[in-house]
């Protein structure tokens, strides 16, 4: 079996994530990141007024949120951010079921990091572990132009 090897360029911490969270999306959808594996990034998003639509269920477009800022900020921490940086190039999601209460918790792991793009997988869960939403978000590495 291959030993697993670790994504990171540079390895962040959870708290080093969380305080990026303050003042923008990922802090008014009440986004929690919990672990940092040698592959992956953990978060969790509850399900409450913030985050679902109308008809008392998780809103799509949390789901996509959730994906999108787990995905785009482990993908920065991939890259040397002196040299690049990371932007969303395109995000797919398919809603699996529906939650309703509590909170659902997503995995972002890496399908490719190369020197231009990324692909990342993001699988969200209920409490129970039931698939709520699979996600995949392409990035795109760009260099800091120097001025």
């Amino acid at each position: 079996m291959n030993e697993l090897q670790e994504i990171w360029h540079t390895r962040p911490t959870v708290e080093l994530i969380q305080s990026l969270c303050h003042n923008n999306l990922a802090g008014n959808l009440g986004l929690e990141f919990l672990e940092v594996g040698d592959d992956f990034l953990r978060a969790r998003m509850p399900v409450d007024e913030r985050t679902v639509q109308v008809f008392g269920i998780l809103h799509g477009g949390a789901s996509a949120s959730l994906a999108e800022t787990m995905g785009s900020i482990a993908g920065s921490f991939c890259v040397d951010v002196n040299k690049k940086y990371v932007v969303g190039l395109e995000i797919n999601c398919n809603h699996v079921r529906s939650a309703r209460e509590g909170f659902v918790y997503g995995t972002a792991r890496p399908i490719h990091l190369g020197g231009s793009t990324q692909i990342w997988d993001i699988r969200i869960v209920d409490e129970r572990e039931k698939l709520v939403c699979i996600s995949r978000l392409t990035l795109a590495v760009l260099e800091h132009k120097n001025e």
